[in-house]
């Protein structure tokens, strides 16, 4: 039978009950009717099973998958190996997108035969409200180091903002590094890199939570040692295949500082290839110096 399903949504839920109803909301209302929404309850101890339960009765393109936690990184491996449709897309559970966001994307994509296709971000807090990342024109872009500066790697490297054609996805064998935190640094270069062809898509927005129990807000020393882990397996990338300009003046994870009664007096910013910027409080530049680190 001929498959009709043109893009398969990835969502790992885990704990996410506060704004999980949202997020499918946003999923089961998108003017592109032909997805599949692939939910991977990651071990959930709150209501999340029971909200995804309750939405799957109503809206049959749901399909929840239940495991052990594992993390992100594995959720999104697994959604992927399960998925149908002709592009995948991810999100996050407290996050959510504009109606017409993925019908936006695949006509777009379709349009140019292009493997990935690009939206805006608006990063949402208690009190903001900004673009992080933000495309006005619809462009078709196929050499790589502009894909990659189009996309914004790697100080954007998210992956829930795209859609990807599955099958060349799948063909770059490209997995999420399991148990890491960031773990869309290194894959977002590679993919990017090595599918064909980017578009961007204007008037199409990701709406991105920053929440106190987000991964960049929590256990900061740990996400900090893994994002210099995988910063090393991007920043490698980038350097066997000649792309590394797009990493000069790229802020690194590595940072140190000093304080005094848990108050920061000085801190240091390390950036791609060679400068170090200290400041004081952690906000008033006070030397800039180069160095090899």
């Amino acid at each position: 039978m001929l498959n009709t399903t043109k893009v398969s949504i990835i969502v790992p839920v885990y704990n996410s009950e506060k704004y999980l109803s949202k997020c499918l909301d946003t999923l089961i209302n998108q003017t592109l009717q032909e997805i599949e929404i692939i939910c991977i309850n990651d071990g959930s101890k709150d209501n999340s099973l029971k909200i995804l339960k309750d939405y799957a009765t109503k809206d049959n393109r749901i399909k929840i998958i239940s495991k052990e936690n594992e993390g992100l990184s594995a959720a999104r491996n697994d959604g992927l190996k399960i998925a149908s449709g002709e592009y995948i897309g991810y999100i996050d559970s407290d996050d959510w997108v504009d109606l017409d966001f993925y019908e936006k994307l695949y006509n777009a994509a379709e349009k140019y035969q292009s493997e990935t296709a690009c939206a805006s971000i608006v990063r949402v807090g208690k009190d903001i409200e900004k673009y992080k990342l933000k495309y006005e024109k619809e462009n078709f872009i196929t050499e790589n180091e502009d894909k990659l500066k189009t996309a914004g790697i790697p100080s954007s490297s998210y992956v829930w903002n795209k859609i990807y054609k599955r099958k060349n996805l799948l063909e770059t064998g490209i997995e999420f590094i399991k148990g890491k935190a960031y773990e869309d640094i290194p894959w977002s270069i590679q993919v990017i890199y090595y599918l064909k062809g980017l578009v961007t898509v204007p008037d199409c927005k990701y709406y991105y939570r920053r929440t106190p129990g987000s991964i960049r807000l929590s256990k900061k020393e740990k996400n900090n040692l893994d994002c210099q882990e995988v910063e090393k397996i991007m920043i490698e990338f980038a350097k066997t295949h000649n792309l590394e300009n797009i990493l000069q003046g790229y802020k690194m994870a590595k940072r140190s500082r000093i304080k005094l009664l848990n108050i920061n007096l000085l801190k240091t910013f390390y950036y791609y290839p060679n400068i170090k910027i200290y400041k004081l409080f952690g906000l008033i530049p006070i030397i800039k110096t180069k160095e090899n680190f």
